[in-house]
């Protein structure tokens, strides 16, 4: 995979920063895309990525990040989409303008960006779309509404997409991961060691899932600590 190169949008320190790491390490070249690139500082001296400000609910943002890649020829052969918001709530409370906002950036904004990543991946011939999930991806909690709203509008999304571009030559995934992950400096230790997903273990199944031959490719993969309750 070396000279290949690789998008996260949403990055942070969790599953992101553990994304960039394995991606460094095998070579590719890796950009970074957040609200606030500022709060990366740590993580780009680690792992030599660079890193740009993008707002996903801005299609302008979103289309600029992608032109100036281009320019610099590092057109993404990886795209993961890692961000999502959420307004908890009754649905006889939330405030429209709030949901709005979260659906924006959890499913529309995985359009914005899967849209400028698959026209440039059909003109080189192939390329690879990951989108991160949740549990409500694909099960409604109550007051979870609008989080339930923006994570199954992705769902839908990643899978027409799969349906529609596999036979093209580019690979979408969808990672539904059904269980919390453990964050640096975790304080949550009632669970126990393997109450919460690794980040690390998160991204070595992403880089499996690249990896797999186009004869046998997926479209989705469920993820959870083994102690998690379907």
């Amino acid at each position: 995979m070396a000279n290949q190169t690789a998008l996260i949008v949403g990055a942070g320190y969790g599953l992101s920063a553990s994304l960039a790491r394995l991606f460094t390490r095998e070579g590719m070249t890796v950009t970074l895309a957040a609200r606030s690139p500022d709060k990366l500082s740590d993580l780009l001296e680690e792992t030599g990525a660079t890193a740009h400000a993008c707002d996903v609910s801005d299609a302008g943002q979103v289309a600029a990040l992608f032109e100036e890649l281009e320019t610099r020829g590092e057109v993404p052969d990886i795209v993961v989409y890692n961000p999502s918001s959420r307004v908890r709530g009754a649905v006889v409370d939330l405030d429209p303008d709030a949901v709005l906002k979260a659906t924006t950036i959890t499913c529309h904004g995985g359009f914005l960006v899967a849209q400028q990543a698959a026209r440039r991946m059909l003109q080189k011939g192939g390329g690879t779309i990951l989108f991160t999930g949740a549990s409500a991806s694909v099960k409604g909690f109550a007051n979870s509404s609008c989080f339930a709203m923006g994570k199954f509008g992705l769902r839908g999304l990643a899978e027409a997409m799969a349906r529609e571009l596999h036979p093209k030559g580019i690979h979408i995934g969808h990672f539904v991961i059904d269980g919390g992950i453990r964050q640096p400096n975790d304080p949550r230790e009632e669970r126990g060691a393997d109450g919460f997903l690794d980040p690390d273990a998160i991204a070595e199944t992403y880089l499996h899932f690249i990896r797999q031959p186009r004869n046998s490719w997926a479209w989705e993969i469920e993820l959870r600590p083994w102690v998690e309750k379907f």
